[in-house]
């Protein structure tokens, strides 16, 4: 008689792991929870140089044992998803011209807009997460580019309009500046500035409004040209 060996893994029960404390560490059960479960079988041979994939941040490769990476911790995924709630954030903050241009589903669009017609900070909250879990299934990488972009634009302007007022100041302190701004920019106007100038002088000395003062800025926009 031919007695047949079984695979002891064959009628071994599945164990399902599951840890309630676990889940009692993130601030939304909803905003975390991916629908999956860990299945573990006792005593199963471990992988060899095989890859299996899942869905999100369980796309784990399994290699072999010597080789054996481990998954996310938990800390790490909370981390991603505070960190796609933050960006989501940031979106609701962009005006309706840049968000148009932003490759994203209508989904995030609409969730976007109705937060920003929210005024409970209960109901903000919840859109908030929301949008944070929507998040998790657009590229972010172009998104982030291109508010780097903005930023770096807004920090650009933000130091041209610094140099123009630095230039409205020498001027109406120090009467060399005119003769410096039109050497470096013969086709200005001088006979013009120098009236502006002569004139702000007497708004500062009499507490009048700086009329003066102010175009003498927007002369200054004519004549030093933002860089591009």
């Amino acid at each position: 008689m031919t007695t047949h060996n079984k695979n002891p893994n064959e009628k071994e029960p599945l164990i399902i792991h599951l840890s309630d404390d676990d889940e009692d560490d993130y601030e939304d059960d909803d905003e975390f929870d991916d629908g999956e479960v860990e299945v573990i079988r006792p005593n199963a041979p471990k992988a060899t140089g095989q890859s299996t994939r899942g869905r999100g941040l369980r796309n784990q490769v399994v290699v072999a044992e010597d080789e054996e990476e481990l998954p996310p911790s938990k800390t790490k995924i909370k981390k991603q998803m505070h960190e796609l709630r933050d960006l989501g954030k940031e979106l609701t903050e962009l005006g309706k011209d840049q968000l148009t241009q932003l490759d994203i589903p209508e989904n995030l669009h609409d969730a976007i807009r109705e937060f920003k017609n929210l005024n409970k900070f209960g109901a903000i909250r919840r859109q908030l997460q929301y949008i944070g879990k929507l998040m998790r299934h657009v590229e972010t990488a172009p998104i982030i580019a291109k508010l780097d972009a903005w930023k770096g634009k807004s920090q650009h302007h933000i130091a041209y309009m610094h140099q123009l007022e630095r230039w409205r100041d020498r001027l109406l302190e120090n009467d060399s500046a005119l003769t410096e701004l039109l050497a470096a920019h013969p086709e200005a106007d001088g006979q013009r500035l120098r009236t502006l100038i002569r004139n702000a002088q007497k708004e500062i000395e009499a507490s009048k409004p700086p009329k003066n003062f102010r175009e003498i800025f927007q002369v200054l926009r004519e004549i030093i040209p933002e860089p591009t």
